[in-house]
């Protein structure tokens, strides 16, 4: 998947994969409803890392399907459309959140604001979610 930040809508999509500090990550239920939940993430050039708690449904889901979306809140005009679709798998190879310096510059206040310190977040959040967009699409 490729933006282009040459044109009006890549710039902003490259915009907010810097900017946002919330994504929805959308994973299929085992009935085939979709399950939409916020998650924190970090861009990493090609990829989304989302970590999350080893007991989450959305953990789940992705072990039974790996076909996943991703999408930033549109704003009260509806006119922010920003969609990912892709594939998600567990990277065991990505540091703890707590050891990321990427991921600790951008949610270190978010954190705090949780009552949490780096070490429990990496304690408690220590799966590693790697979401590979293939399109993303929007106005």
């Amino acid at each position: 998947m490729i933006i282009d930040p040459s044109t009006e809508y890549g710039a902003r999509v490259a915009r907010r994969l810097h900017e946002e500090q919330v994504i929805w990550l959308t994973t299929v239920g085992r009935d085939g409803t979709p399950q939409p939940n916020p998650v924190w993430f970090l861009w990493e050039g090609e990829s989304f890392l989302i970590y999350t708690q080893p007991t989450t449904y959305k953990l789940r889901n992705i072990q039974r399907n790996v076909r996943v979306s991703l999408h930033f809140d549109s704003g009260e005009s509806g006119e922010n459309v920003v969609v990912f679709t892709g594939t998600a798998s567990l990277d065991e190879s990505a540091p703890l959140a707590h050891q990321h310096p990427a991921y600790l510059e951008k949610y270190r206040q978010g954190i705090s604001d949780i009552d949490m310190t780096p070490e429990s977040m990496g304690e408690a959040y220590h799966v590693a979610i790697r979401v590979r967009p293939e399109k993303v699409r929007g106005f």
